[in-house]
């Protein structure tokens, strides 16, 4: 007596040609050899997308979007620049306003308001006061034995209304205690006297030629 064969349903392997049973009978089931002919439902998605970007122009790989129009640049004006000038004595001085008027020459006897600072930028002393505005200007001769040779440098060349800024090394500054300018009062000349030995800038605005 023939023993009945156990009933087995499909049974999904994911090998090729694997021999499988239904109602007794050895079948085999061969798997799709790729994901679009096991997902039709889903090739057919891939072909409709791809046909509407074919009829809109577009490329389902590349899409170039070209601007439709632009507006005009506008021209672009370039900042001013301050040059720095190194002179031969190592001073560096910048021209931040010109000035009208004759030039001043050494020799000549100048009226100015100036602003003294360190190279850091910590304030030493100044001509006009920080808070009033209001100005005690000095008048000096363009002599480097009654000026020091740096600021007697950076005055030369400019006309009244003209302002400089300037970095004057030691060397052609306060190389002694009598050379012009310094404060009268005794904590400003005590706060110049305590940095004459390092850089200083100065920041220094012509007045008047005098003679």
């Amino acid at each position: 007596m023939a023993l009945a064969a156990p009933q087995f349903g499909f049974r999904y392997c994911f090998a090729s040609q694997i021999p499988c049973f239904k109602n007794g009978e050895q079948c085999k089931i061969t798997v799709p050899k790729s994901s679009d002919e096991r997902m039709p439902s889903l090739n057919v998605k891939k072909l409709l997308r791809r046909s509407v970007l074919q009829f809109v122009g577009l490329s389902p790989i590349v899409i170039s979007i070209s601007p439709v129009s632009s507006a005009p640049m506008q021209e672009m004006r370039e900042p001013d620049i301050i040059r720095t000038l190194k002179l031969d004595s190592g001073v560096r001085l910048q021209d931040i306003v010109e000035g009208e008027g004759p030039e001043a020459h050494e020799g000549d006897v100048v009226e100015i308001n100036y602003v003294c600072r360190r190279s850091n930028g910590y304030f030493v002393h100044s001509t006009v006061d920080q808070f009033s505005g209001e100005s005690a200007p000095v008048i000096l001769p363009l002599d480097d034995k009654q000026i020091i040779e740096g600021l007697k440098e950076v005055l030369i060349g400019m006309k009244p209304g003209g302002k400089r800024r300037a970095l004057i090394p030691p060397s052609v500054g306060y190389i002694n205690e009598n050379l012009q300018p310094v404060p009268e009062e005794f904590g400003p000349r005590r706060s110049l006297m305590s940095h004459m030995k390092e850089p200083l800038i100065f920041e220094v605005q012509l007045l008047k030629v005098l003679s």
